[in-house]
């Protein structure tokens, strides 16, 4: 069994599809189709059922699926090792951020450390913070910024800034009373910072979800934003991502004292901690501003 080979799998099974499994790894469908048969035939087991043009997991795919994302997580720290005794020369580093952070916080960290140090691969992703401190904990990515509290005892929280969060409505409802049982909502997806401080404020107004009329509910801060933009209904944002919208008089800012969320970089507490993740949050912690960010 080899590295790659594992790589393949874990492609397929979170696809369900060789040729999207084989476009992700820059192989060839047959190529992949090929490492999944040899992986099957040298260990006597079947992973997949092919059903039609479908493939799906079999049980025993599915029993060993977890092992193998164990067996990849520990090569990827066996190999970060490595790179880090070569110093910051090289080395590579998954970073995983919450929506608002990875699109309108950390862009111009991120090109500062790129600069500094260009040997260093950098791997982002963006989620929900829910999903991102998730994916470290789970040893899928090295460090993660978030825009939520983390309670879980396996990782480490630093808070890094604070980011204002503000009620917006269409310019046509300006001036107009808002109750918020019977005003239309535009909402993140559960799971992000956003959608939490969202029913955080509900709770400190002792109204219950169920109270609320229909809500859309949106997996991005700009969908939410042009929705709102579009008289869909209010929602509570981030000043970075409505700041423009609101200067522009698209959008109506209703005074709410809402306190200011953090930011927080996350990592494992029980694995190392790199000097290429070391480098990034030294980084991260001297940002004074961004935005409306501010330092915690």
């Amino acid at each position: 069994m080899t590295l790659d080979q594992l790589r393949i799998f874990l492609a397929v099974a979170e696809r369900e599809h060789i040729t999207r499994a084989a476009e992700a790894l820059n192989l060839t469908p047959s190529a992949t189709s090929s490492a999944i048969s040899a992986l099957e035939t040298r260990h006597a087991v079947r992973l997949f059922d092919r059903i039609g043009r479908r493939i799906v997991l079999s049980d025993a795919g599915r029993h060993f699926l977890p092992e193998a994302r164990r067996l990849l997580a520990h090569a990827a720290r066996t190999e970060r090792v490595l790179e880090d005794l070569a110093g910051l020369a090289q080395g590579h580093l998954r970073l995983i951020a919450s929506q608002t952070a990875g699109t309108y916080w950390l862009p111009p960290l991120l090109a500062r450390y790129r600069q500094a140090y260009p040997g260093i691969t950098l791997d982002i992703r963006l989620s929900n913070s829910e999903t991102a401190a998730r994916a470290v904990r789970d040893l899928e990515a090295d460090l993660a910024v978030i825009e939520d509290a983390c309670h879980d005892d396996l990782l480490l929280v630093e808070p890094l800034v604070r980011d204002r969060m503000m009620l917006v409505r269409a310019k046509a409802q300006a001036g107009q009373p808002l109750d918020p049982r019977t005003q239309d909502w535009v909402l993140r997806e559960h799971g992000s910072g956003t959608r939490a401080i969202f029913d955080r404020w509900l709770e400190s107004q002792n109204i219950a979800p169920a109270d609320l009329s229909p809500s859309l509910e949106l997996p991005s801060n700009e969908a939410v934003r042009a929705a709102v933009e579009a008289d869909a209904g209010a929602s509570i944002l981030s000043e970075m991502v409505v700041a423009s919208s609101v200067a522009a008089g698209r959008l109506d800012c209703v005074a709410l004292d809402l306190a200011p969320r953090p930011f927080s970089l996350l990592r494992h507490r029980e694995r190392p901690f790199t000097r290429a993740e070391a480098a990034l949050a030294a980084i991260l912690r001297g940002k004074t501003g961004g935005g409306t960010a501010t330092r915690s």
